[in-house]
């Protein structure tokens, strides 16, 4: 992670980017290729989208895009002092807390809008 990190911020730096990269700019660009990998699943059926890695050209799509995001993510982290690894497991751990395996399968409800992540 760490050596990604450092080839995004040398690849800004080069261009001379950085005064662009502000928290603000970086969640907007993040948003923005977060709403392009959706926009490759938008109107599929899931039998549909849980095929799209089959296809040559839409998996090509959706590797670029899930790339553009992870690198905005990196970015963002970087510029405001986050670690993106810690702050997942922080959550995992919080979301593992909050919501405790079921003693029964049948106390799943799939339908519940409090999801975790």
């Amino acid at each position: 992670m760490e050596g990604l990190r450092r080839r995004l911020a040398d690849f800004a730096a080069a261009r001379r980017w950085e005064p662009f990269h502000t928290p603000k700019n970086l969640a907007a660009a993040l948003s923005v290729e977060a709403g392009e990998l959706l926009e490759i699943f938008q109107w599929l059926t899931p039998e549909q989208a849980a095929a799209v890695m089959s296809d040559p050209e839409r998996a090509h799509r959706v590797r670029d895009e899930v790339a553009d995001v992870l690198a905005y993510l990196v970015q963002f982290c970087t510029v405001v002092g986050v670690d993106p690894l810690e702050a997942l497991a922080a959550k995992i751990e919080r979301n593992e807390s909050r919501f405790p395996v079921p003693a029964e399968p049948s106390d799943v409800n799939p339908d519940v809008s409090d999801q975790p992540l």
